[in-house]
């Protein structure tokens, strides 16, 4: 249980008006990942894609200035930030002067690196960069598949896959919706995967893909128990698996977890 005596989560918070790195909240991702029975190494790869679509701060002149951040956040480090805290941050920085984007690069990265416990890149974007411009999926759409009967929690037994085959498929669905583990909100998000191994059933796992509508937990666990489920059903020879939750005070996470170190977390969608 995550020691809620400094969560912002649930509290009513007034507005930061001063720079205040002191408001982070890191959560230790070791509780979660204790529950899933990873103890020592971490069986995947990965990073947490955060979007910051309201920062801001002021130039050398006091002129305000607008961008939008993408964190990348290590799977390797030793917390996740609590998103309130996140945002109250970020909020924090609008009215303290930077003399340039790296300036503030720099500042950034130094304080959300040292709430998480590991070093942590921020890019920043103009609001109006084409890059941003959210990327469709690749792969087969899961939402007109039938799940049939499914589960209250999230359940590895509710996945199947076809004996003897050996598949290689893109696949996604828009229908994964949790709910955040201290204030029981909804949080509504795209799940994409992309495996080879063992064909997995597609009406199974929409079924289990749904099962996580009334469960309480952060994105970043929600995505790694999600990982060593589907690599129990399928025991696949590669595994990618990426969530996109939609925004949320101005933030989106975009846990993503592979078997491979190489292989690089897909950009936002435009659902975000």
């Amino acid at each position: 249980m995550v020691n809620s005596d400094g969560l912002l989560l649930g509290k009513h918070t007034p507005v930061v008006e001063v720079y205040s790195p002191e408001i982070l909240y890191p959560i230790p991702r070791s509780i979660a990942r204790q529950g899933l029975g990873i103890v020592n190494e971490l069986p995947f790869f990965g990073v947490d894609l955060w979007h910051a679509y309201e920062l801001s701060w002021l130039d050398g002149t006091g002129k305000p200035v607008s961008r939008v951040g993408r964190f990348t956040v290590p799977a390797t480090s030793p917390c996740i930030v609590e998103s309130k805290s996140f945002k109250l941050y970020i909020n924090s920085l609008n009215n303290t002067r930077f003399e340039n984007d790296s300036a503030v690069k720099k500042c950034i990265e130094r304080d959300i690196g040292a709430a998480a416990g590991e070093t942590v890149s921020l890019e920043l974007f103009e609001v109006d960069d084409p890059s941003l411009s959210g990327k469709p999926l690749s792969g087969i759409n899961l939402d007109r598949c039938e799940p049939g009967t499914t589960a209250a929690e999230p359940d590895a037994g509710l996945l199947s896959v076809h004996a003897g085959t050996v598949t290689e498929e893109q696949l996604y669905s828009h229908l994964l919706r949790s709910l955040c583990p201290v204030t029981g909100q909804p949080d509504w998000a795209t799940l994409w995967l992309h495996y080879r191994g063992a064909g997995i059933d597609h009406d199974a796992l929409l079924a289990y893909i749904i099962s996580y509508r009334q469960h309480q937990e952060y994105h970043e666990q929600c995505v790694e128990r999600m990982f060593l489920d589907i690599t129990a059903s399928c025991q696949p020879e590669f595994l990618h698996i990426q969530a996109f939750y939609t925004r949320r005070g101005g933030l989106d996470i975009n846990p993503f977890r592979s078997t491979s170190s190489s292989t690089r977390a897909l950009p936002r969608l435009n659902r975000q």
